[in-house]
């Protein structure tokens, strides 16, 4: 363990300090397709019952009209936050009648990409703005790409462990910068160590055959509609997923706040030849937001993104830059089709003991060739992280990643125990135990689980994927929400389909060109 490590888990553990990390803040957000009962893309609308995706704050769609997204109230109790999202999971299947909630990560067969249906919005300015938005989404990437999900776990460390930290670190700026700073030195430990989480809960091994759409690859032939590889974890988050030639030389490393910020804006800015060729409009309609490297920042993809919450009408970048980091959110999580809501509490705890670790540990600016060893180890492991004697780039040298797992895990320890004694519980540590095994042991991960079980019941991707999809629709159906937990539910739904009706109504009469330009202005205000 590092000396700084070291000198922050005695800090932390003093009495007067010891309670700061109840305050944690955890939140989740899931994707998923909604399908038919033969395991096909719903072509149906986004459920009116469930309220309008523009304006409520639990259900919402991604990319498709056919993509939920669950989202949870940020909450210091991860058991709290997850009760949350089963919740809001229970309300959804209390609606979506013979439909099902797609259990894994990786899409079901799809329609051809012109029947993909784009999530709408409505007809206000903002609705427009976020239909475009996927529109362009659709020209640059395609839409079977969009239709890929995740878990997204935002996690903030509270406001008075940053002064507490700052004064040992004998920083020279204000608590604000310390905090963006030490956000910034998590997410550069993150890109180093995050392959750990591909290995531990990647899930994603396998694949509908036609997700590739013809498009070349290595991957292997399961059965005649499944593709996969024996030793991946995660396809989802390979080069197979979602990627960008136009983002491939944006902002590689973190070295702070303002490059981060500084190389968005630049992208939003700047434009991307194959996209001008494009065009915005066709026909005299939109079909993108702009010709740039990025329509809005949101469309850069990464594993972890710094945020802060916006105030109405506030673009992402703009709340960074004012105000500073307020949480993380990491965006690299496969869905876990053998879980009901895709994840647990066992898998939290170990998740907020590994963010903890990548802010407490040193995290020094990332050299050329760190940066390189840290995409190149990822990607790795999320095609063999479960190959025997797998080696990984570590400085200028290889070594096991079984035996760099197990250190990593040596060191987290210390952070699990802090955890639990600042809850007055054992589970940190108990889940740290489960993730050890599963170093030693491969099968136990949830990639290895995943072709267990289509190779025990003799089935494919398609097969497997609906026959979970329907246990968690057995599980979600018959443990109903009670009935004044089902009101408010849909009281919400209500209010939320009258604030969209609202705002389409009563917003000033700016035609969506204006509207457009504004949006884009409001980026490009923002001083170095």
């Amino acid at each position: 363990m590092s000396e700084l490590l070291n000198r922050r888990l005695t800090l932390l553990g003093e009495h007067s300090n010891l309670s700061l990390l109840e305050k944690c803040l955890h939140g989740i957000e899931r994707e998923c397709l909604r399908v038919t009962g033969e395991g096909r893309l719903a072509q149906t609308p986004h459920p009116e019952a469930l309220g309008a995706a523009l304006t409520n704050e639990q259900i919402t769609t991604d990319y498709s009209e056919s993509l939920l997204e669950f989202i949870t109230p940020a909450l210091a109790n991860p058991a709290d936050t997850l009760e949350s999202l089963e919740k809001i999971h229970r309300f959804a299947y209390s609606k979506l009648g013979s439909e099902y909630i797609w259990s894994p990560s990786m899409p079901c067969p799809l329609p051809a990409e012109a029947d993909i249906p784009i999530a709408y919005y409505g007809t206000s300015n903002i609705g427009k703005l976020k239909y475009v938005y996927r529109q362009g989404l659709a020209l640059r990437y395609g839409k079977t790409m969009q239709c890929i999900a995740g878990i997204h776990y935002n996690f903030s460390l509270p406001e008075a462990i940053w002064p507490v930290l700052r004064q040992d670190a004998k920083f020279e700026g204000s608590d604000r910068d310390f905090q963006s700073e030490s956000y910034i030195g998590l997410i550069r430990n993150f890109r180093r160590y995050s392959w750990l989480l591909m290995y531990l809960f990647g899930a994603s091994p396998a694949l509908d055959a036609s997700f590739l759409r013809g498009r070349s690859h290595q991957l292997e032939q399961f059965d005649a509609e499944t593709l996969y590889l024996p030793y991946a974890t995660s396809l989802r988050m390979s080069d197979l997923g979602y990627q960008s030639n136009a983002q491939a030389d944006l902002t590689p490393c973190y070295n702070d706040l303002l490059t981060y910020t500084d190389s968005l804006r630049r992208a939003v800015a700047t434009p991307y030849a194959p996209y001008v060729e494009i065009g915005t409009h066709k026909d005299g309609e939109w079909i993108q937001l702009n010709t740039n490297v990025l329509q809005i920042e949101n469309e850069y993809y990464s594993t972890i993104r710094p945020k802060r919450v916006t105030y109405s009408g506030e673009r992402p970048i703009q709340a960074l830059v004012a105000r500073g980091v307020q949480y993380v959110e990491v965006r690299c999580l496969d869905i876990n089709p053998f879980l009901p809501v895709g994840i647990d509490l066992q898998q939290s705890r170990f998740i907020d003991a590994f963010i903890l670790y990548c802010a407490l540990h040193d995290s020094p600016q990332l050299a050329s060739n760190e940066c390189c060893n840290a995409s190149t180890n990822f990607l790795t492991v999320v095609k063999e992280g479960r190959r025997p004697g797998l080696q990984l780039n570590r400085n200028d040298t290889t070594i096991d990643l079984k035996v760099w797992a197990n250190e990593m895990l040596d060191t987290i320890r210390p952070i699990c125990e802090l955890l639990d004694a600042s809850h007055g519980t054992d589970q940190h540590v108990k889940s740290l135990d489960v993730q050890r095994a599963k170093v030693a042991d491969a099968s136990l991960t949830p990639s290895a689980q995943v072709l267990a079980a289509m190779t025990e019941h003799k089935e494919g991707f398609t097969a497997f994927s609906l026959r979970q999809s329907q246990v968690h629709a057995d599980h979600f159906r018959s443990n109903p929400l009670s009935a004044e937990e089902q009101t408010s539910f849909e009281s919400k739904a209500r209010e939320s389909l009258a604030q969209q009706a609202e705002l389409e109504q009563t917003e000033e009469k700016v035609d969506f060109d204006t509207f457009v330009g504004a949006y884009q202005a409001s980026i490009l205000a923002i001083s170095n």
